[in-house]
């Protein structure tokens, strides 16, 4: 298996000493608990309080500004000194914020991923151990009777929907102004959208150049919700849909005409290897020498930070237990070797785009 510099260095050998070991296995023990009084201490407001207030705040203060028991106060304060997103004056009393804390509260892919993990993984991640077995998402029960959540994403409660979407749109909206550099360098004039969700993607590339038509391809669903999200703005004219179940072999990419790009943003990560297989292998049918299959994937391997290989493994698990029981965030090289054995060849990979995508471009052999 091989690693990016960073990743390698720390994950090949043993840098921790016991007493660091045993601590993190402390933490992984009481794992959902420490996501809780993170979340609510910014839910309460806890957090911006210390933040604003350079002196600190006892636990009496913050019972009085909250107007949480002091109970209440008190349980998630200890909880939170011993996490270490608080510090405390002995003599005072007097409650400060750490710079965990101050990270926990202030980074927004760390608020993007603490709405995500609570509004939608949650519960379902409790049903993690039968996904595993079976190789279902067993945790979207909670929220419905559909085979994979791309099905239901239209009908999940409002709130749901938003960490979602959020969760979706934050990580790769970073990366779309270096992807539509890359992508228009050569002036296509047709691209395929192959998941294309709400059109935030299309849209972008229609305002990018004027001269460009984008098919989006999706769940008839979808589309649906592509075409009310895109309605009336700039270029949607220039937008279409086409409707199709992927997971169904037989159903074939359109061939109406020449797509120059066929892109696949944050997508093929939403299913198994033999899926990717079939849908690669359809995407090839319907390219020539000129044509490019355009994959943009944040591949963990390929992180140059493991903060960001730690959170797309976890990631991994959503997949497992409640988007489709089959699909993860993928090593590069697991994926290069899918696209080849689908008739393509990995053209060159762009790293490094946004917060850690990479863009893998593949021909025809």
């Amino acid at each position: 298996m091989e690693l990016f510099p960073a990743l390698e260095k720390a994950y090949t050998k043993e840098h921790k000493k016991a007493g660091e070991a045993q601590e993190l296995a402390y933490f992984i023990a009481f794992g959902p608990i420490i996501f809780q009084v993170g979340r609510l201490m910014i839910k309460f407001g806890i957090l911006d309080m210390l933040r604003d207030n350079e002196q600190g705040l006892t636990q009496a203060e913050i019972a009085e500004k909250t107007n949480l028991s002091a109970y209440a106060v008190k349980v998630l304060m200890e909880g939170s000194l011993c996490i270490g997103l608080v510090l405390v004056n002995t003599e005072t009393d007097r409650f400060t914020l750490s710079k965990t804390g101050w990270f926990l509260l202030t980074d927004p892919a760390i608020r993007v991923n603490i709405d995500f993990n609570h509004d939608v993984n949650y519960e379902g991640w409790f049903h993690l151990e039968e996904a595993l077995k079976e190789g279902r998402p067993a945790g979207l029960e909670h929220f419905g009777s559909w085979p994979t959540i791309y099905e239901g994403l239209s009908q999940l409660p409002p709130q749901v929907q938003k960490s979602w979407f959020g969760f979706d749109h934050y990580y790769s909206d970073h990366s779309f102004d270096q992807a539509l550099q890359l992508l228009f360098g050569d002036h296509p004039k047709t691209v395929l959208d192959v998941g294309g969700n709400t059109g935030r993607w299309a849209l972008r590339c229609v305002d990018y150049d004027e001269n460009v038509n984008v098919t989006i391809m999706d769940l008839p669903q979808q589309l649906e919700m592509m075409r009310e999200f895109t309605k009336g703005k700039k270029g949607a004219d220039r937008i279409d849909g086409y409707g199709i179940n992927l997971l169904d072999d037989s159903q074939q990419f359109p061939t109406d005409k020449h797509y120059d790009i066929i892109w696949m943003s944050q997508f093929l990560d939403c299913f198994g290897e033999e899926e990717i297989m079939s849908i690669v292998s359809r995407a090839a049918k319907i390219m020539d020498k000129d044509s490019r299959l355009c994959i943009m994937e944040t591949f963990w391997d390929r992180q140059r930070y493991t903060s960001a290989a730690f959170a797309l493994t976890m990631t991994s698990l959503y997949f497992t237990a409640l988007a489709n029981g089959n699909s993860k965030m993928y090593h590069s090289g697991d994926m290069a070797q899918l696209v080849r054995k689908a008739g393509l060849e990995v053209e060159t990979i762009h790293d490094a785009l946004g917060l850690g995508h990479s863009i893998m471009v593949c021909k025809k052999c």
